[in-house]
């Protein structure tokens, strides 16, 4: 294997392992995989506090453009660090074929703790203007680049430590990390909102961020007495190890079309079903269900510890069935069941809406002509036409609405079970006599939306709880299917030499393109359709192909020897 190729790891030519006795996790890998996953929690604590804060940070940093504009530009900086990280997989990943595997995540976890304490000291727009979301942004990059190079540094270090049987298990701590770090932030933001009260939402969110200088402190320290893998270490000492890793990850076809395969047929539906169970289940209860944001994050918080355990659970039977049947059976679980579990979060999380959808659905009836997509990003347009005016109302009040077409021309109107209310055609129109119109408006579609029993937010004493927090359950469960094995497999598709890099590309492909820009493109969806369950077809077709092509085209790895690969 010599040569770099993939192809002899993908055939049937390596030696199996599953024969060779099985054993417990000795004093000296349990610390790798401690040290390891600890550092990588707190790694993930710093890239999620982003997300979990979304929409504070919108308020202070887009303030200048519209309410809906600025929750998708707090979303796309979100996903800003997501969109770089196949270049720090790329970049952090020739290192580590380069130059080892520990000294270039203790390099991610420098670039990751310092960017995340420079957001908690950020002038906002109000302070600085336009440079505040340019920073911002520019600060979200670099996290990106050093996750890009963080897990895949971790996952291969971890299993180039397991022993033969005990892949599958060893690395499955490594994936509990990312919903550890999610569970750590949703807890000190918890506890900051308490304390703090009113002043969070006003100064108190930098805190969470400026926590991130000690856990960058104890991570560094922890990683400091980690030895390098052995197997880099032996393949340095042979002249084995590769001198161009991409090259040989992405230049030759026979490792390039695993590369593709493994994205498309792996981590894409891995990908789609971590965000939608984990990061689209908050911002659904936050965002469209109107759920307390305490209440909310409690019961995130809540699904994550019951099922942060399945990652293991799952990771150890991939041990024994194989990787590939358990993560497409959660592709799959997913896609059929996503719009039942999401309904019924709605029907227990917020009654009120629910009652309301199914006895007086309200719709928009419109010239199809007149409706824009209300994306502003330089907070200059106007959205005044007749149907902006109606969808704009409603998107500000998450009010879920069908769209009926009109004859060309009409002014748009909006049934609200059996009142219909008429809208107004505002372009052109002088700015006190749209003032007045939309003051009675508003006023107008305040009474018809109340007397339908439409919420302005979800009543905490009708919020059954036990119900919610099963259905969020089910959806960590889903991914924890996909997630828990999936590290050993990848480490187990690529050669040594080329291993870091050739992993670290699809994975974070798949979850920085296809799962991080889930919420941002999701939430354009309802935005544009009216339907909030409109956003779940992203997750559900992707997941769909996953299952397909992973199925069909990609083989099964748990007894294959990485250990002489070099």
């Amino acid at each position: 294997m010599a040569n770099g190729s993939a192809s002899q790891t993908l055939g049937q030519g390596s030696s199996p392992s599953a024969g060779q006795p099985s054993r417990g996790i000795s004093r000296e890998e349990g610390k790798v995989i401690f040290a390891s996953s600890l550092g990588t929690v707190f790694e993930w604590y710093d890239f999620y506090l982003y997300g979990s804060l979304a929409a504070i940070i919108s308020k202070h940093f887009f303030s200048g453009v519209n309410e809906t504009t600025a929750f998708i530009f707090a979303l796309l900086a979100f996903a800003a660090g997501f969109a770089v990280r196949p270049f720090g997989a790329i970049v952090f990943g020739r290192l580590g074929d380069l130059i080892g595997r520990k000294y270039t995540f203790l390099v991610t976890i420098l670039i990751m703790g310092l960017s995340t304490a420079v957001v908690g000291m950020l002038p906002t727009y109000a302070q600085i203007g336009v440079a505040a979301p340019i920073i911002l942004i520019s600060l979200r990059l670099l996290q990106g680049l050093a996750l890009g190079g963080e897990y895949g540094g971790a996952a291969t270090y971890v299993a180039e430590h397991a022993p033969p049987g005990k892949r599958g298990l060893f690395t499955s701590f490594i994936q509990t990390t990312a919903t550890l770090g999610l569970f750590l932030s949703l807890l000190v933001i918890m506890v900051c909102r308490i304390t703090l009260g009113k002043e969070f939402d006003e100064w108190g969110w930098r805190i969470p961020f400026l926590i991130s200088i000690l856990l960058l402190i104890v991570s560094v320290y922890i990683r400091m007495q980690l030895n390098e893998s052995p197997i880099f270490e032996k393949m340095k000492a042979e002249g084995k190890a590769s001198k161009a890793p991409l090259t040989e990850s992405f230049a030759r076809w026979d490792n390039l079309k695993v590369v593709i395969m493994v994205l498309l047929g792996g981590t894409a539906g891995q990908a789609v079903v971590w965000y939608t169970g984990q990061f689209y289940a908050l911002f659904f209860l936050l965002q469209t269900l109107k759920v307390d944001p305490q209440t909310a994050n409690l019961l995130i918080a809540g699904s994550l510890v019951i099922g942060t355990p399945f990652f293991v659970l799952f990771g150890a039977l991939s041990d024994k069935i194989g990787r590939k049947p358990i993560i497409m059976i959660g592709c799959l679980l997913a896609a059929l069941t996503y719009f039942p579990i999401f309904k019924a979060i709605t029907e227990y999380g917020n009654p009120d809406i629910f009652k309301a959808q199914q006895n007086s659905p309200v719709v928009v009836v419109a010239d199809p002509a007149q409706c824009s997509f209300q994306f502003d990003p330089v907070g200059k347009a106007k959205f005044t036409s007749s149907c902006d005016l109606a969808k704009s109302w409603l998107a500000k009040k998450s009010i879920p609405y069908a769209n009926e077409t009109a004859a060309r021309g009409t002014v748009a109107s909006i049934k609200i079970g059996t009142t219909v209310i008429s809208s107004f055609e505002g372009t052109g129109m002088a700015a006190d006599q749209f003032k007045a119109r939309n003051a009675d408006f508003t006023k107008a579609m305040d009474a018809a939306i109340k007397a339908a029993g439409y919420p302005s937010k979800a009543d905490p004493e009708k919020i059954n709880i036990p119900m919610v927090l099963l259905l969020l359950t089910i959806l960590v469960i889903y991914v924890t299917m996909v997630y828990g094995p999936i590290a050993a497999w990848l480490v187990e598709l690529f050669p040594a030499r080329i291993r870091y890099t050739s992993m670290s590309l699809p994975y974070h492909i798949g979850n920085g393109w296809f799962g991080g820009f889930l919420p941002t493109v999701a939430f354009a969806m309802v935005a544009a359709t009216g339907d909030i369950y409109y956003g779940l077809w992203y997750p559900i077709l992707i997941s769909i192909m996953t299952a397909i092509l992973g199925t069909l085209f990609l083989p099964e790895t748990k007894d294959r020897e990485i250990h002489h690969e070099a």
